[in-house]
């Protein structure tokens, strides 16, 4: 079977950690099915640093879809060429849309119900674009799946769809993140962190993931423990945010850490003393996985699926306020019964998230769409 894949990469519209969980999980589907060709379309040049299985075809085919008319241009003309040229036997759209003009059965994935639920953190236009065509794509799609328990309620209460017709695919962690041992601990501290303990945050820094109320938390913090407590940030920061963060109070005791591999993130989430992600909403929840699977304790914001995926191994804070965050950040800091109570709970749920275990649903809900 050759499976084509919507691979289109905008990072600007898409939410913190798509790309991550996109390319993970086909990474296990395309290894556990190395009987099945995949073609991955790309809009633009992708990050060189990408490895595809030997059964991935990556085509970058343009023109990038820098807006609405470029993205219905992508998907209703481009995409349906591609697909001829390929002979491709099913479609899989990533990023919630689909192609409204080819006959070859898609399977749609909605990954991001922001413009339902939180249309203030992207683009107007974006926002009109998904609440249009969302119904026909819907539609048009031969079987529909997501990636949340929590999305899955909130697409067929919207939109009056069964939800036993919509499949959660769960994200997969990539092995790469496990606990690591005391001495490369205090080895990962010193190169990053000056030989000091630190919190974590992990993840593009854009309009949702709230960073600005995280680093008036970690103010509240150093003033009311007086520790020596570090905050790193590992992820790309647009240059407002490193405007902010010269003039931030602590800023000798924030190290911005941008362009890791995923190696070196994976050591640094290891290291952590706890992950915060305090970001205003998510349909899914990487980093704070990425965490529980290093042993790491994870402090996480009450909104979107975070609660109902993590359950019982997270703290949650209340994102617009900057003294909850801080005071789950000291109960943390305070309080290690509680810490390796987090840890323990978090071991427990990992295995919902394993890589064989999503391909094999996966896989499951392409053929599914292809002979529906």
């Amino acid at each position: 079977m050759i499976i084509a894949v919507n691979t289109r990469l905008k990072k600007e519209e898409q939410p913190e950690g798509y790309s991550t969980f996109m390319f993970e999980i086909l990474d296990g589907l395309t290894n556990k099915f190395p009987q099945h060709q995949f073609v991955y379309f790309f809009d633009g040049p992708y990050d060189e640093k990408l490895k595809f299985n030997k059964n991935v075809l990556p085509m970058v085919a343009g023109p990038k879809t820098n807006n609405s008319l470029g993205l219905r241009y992508w998907l209703n003309y481009k995409i349906p060429t591609l697909l001829r040229k390929h002979k491709a036997d099913v479609f899989i759209s990533m990023d919630g849309t689909c192609s409204l003009r080819t006959k070859i059965p898609q399977l749609l994935m909605v990954s991001d119900l922001r413009f339902i639920q939180q249309p203030e953190l992207i683009k107007k236009s974006q926002v009109r674009f998904y609440k249009r065509f969302t119904p026909a794509f819907l539609v048009k799609a031969k079987n529909v799946v997501t990636v949340s328990e929590y999305s899955k309620l909130i697409i067929a209460d919207h939109y009056k769809i069964n939800a036993i017709d919509i499949t959660v695919i769960n994200p997969s962690i990539n092995e790469l993140f496990k606990p690591i041992e005391w001495e490369e601990k205090e080895y990962i501290k010193e190169k990053y962190a000056e030989s000091k303990s630190y919190f974590l945050f992990s993840g593009d820094i854009n309009q949702g993931s709230n960073i600005i109320n995280l680093l008036k938390a970690f103010s509240f913090f150093k003033k009311r423990q007086k520790s020596n407590m570090m905050m790193l940030i590992a992820g790309k920061a647009n240059e407002s945010f490193k405007k902010e963060l010269k003039n931030y109070t602590y800023k000798m005791e924030v190290k911005l850490l941008e362009d890791l591999s995923i190696l070196n993130l994976a050591k640094i989430t290891g290291a952590a003393y706890a992950l915060v992600h305090p970001v205003l909403y998510s349909d899914f929840s990487i980093s704070p996985l990425q965490a529980i699977q290093c042993g790491v304790p994870v402090i996480a914001a009450d909104t979107g699926a975070l609660p109902i995926i993590l359950g019982e191994a997270a703290l949650y804070t209340i994102p617009n306020d900057f003294k909850d965050i801080a005071e789950n950040m000291m109960l943390i800091f305070k309080d290690e019964k509680k810490a390796r109570k987090l840890v323990i709970t978090g071991y427990a749920i990992l295995n919902q998230y394993q890589k064989d275990k999503s391909a094999e649903f996966f896989m499951k809900s392409i053929l599914k769409a292809f002979h529906n």
